[in-house]
């Protein structure tokens, strides 16, 4: 097996790009990319420290969570949670963040990537006023880059098909795993015992 570690031996094996997926990349977000972060409900969020450590967070909410401010401009809200604040800790150090937004039933994704900030300035937070429960602080994200990403991987996933949703009782509960992995001493409850817990955390929590 050999390394592949040049630019010059990775174009070796695949080629250039095609002139639309490289043509296809925005500097900033269009009509269309507004109106999919708009219906988008869920999100990832990639970051990475000052050593180049890496992390990806979900984050998720109503449709729209994720405000537009302008064509360069978003506002992501960043609410209560266990305080380990990876992604916080890694804008601190390193501002480049890549994001990937979801809606369901859509194949294709929306791809941005930009430079982060975290606020928590009134002026900032008021945008997020239509929420039950105000975030901590927000996110401001400078878009550099925007393009739509094609729907294969999610059609080979078959993502949003009933057909391929797995029971969750075939792994145990995420209580019982971490206590698995932590060796902890606590009641691990149910998985409806874990969701009605969740729920009711977003509810006072938000």
């Amino acid at each position: 097996m050999t390394k592949i570690d040049t630019h010059e031996k990775l174009r070796e094996i695949y080629g250039m790009p095609m002139e639309l997926a490289v043509s296809k990349a925005l500097p900033k977000l269009d009509p269309h990319c507004r109106h999919f972060i708009e219906l988008a409900p869920f999100a990832v969020i990639s970051s990475a420290d000052a050593k180049g450590n890496g992390d990806v967070s979900p984050r998720g909410d109503g449709p729209g969570f994720i405000k537009v401010l302008d064509d360069n401009t978003l506002l992501m809200p960043d609410r209560p949670g266990n305080n380990r604040v990876d992604t916080l800790s890694n804008i601190v150090e390193n501002p480049k963040v890549g994001m990937l937004f979801f809606v369901p039933g859509f194949n294709d994704t929306l791809r941005v990537n930009g430079t982060a900030e975290i606020h928590n300035d009134p002026e900032l937070l008021a945008h997020f006023a239509d929420t039950p429960k105000p975030p901590i602080t927000v996110i401001r994200i400078r878009v550099e880059e925007a393009f739509l990403h094609c729907a294969k991987s999610l059609m080979r996933s078959k993502l949003w098909s009933i057909e391929s949703q797995i029971d969750r009782k075939v792994m145990p509960t995420l209580g019982k795993i971490i206590k698995d992995q932590t060796a902890g001493n606590f009641d691990v409850g149910t998985q409806e015992d874990a969701d009605k817990y969740f729920a009711q955390s977003i509810a006072e929590r938000g």
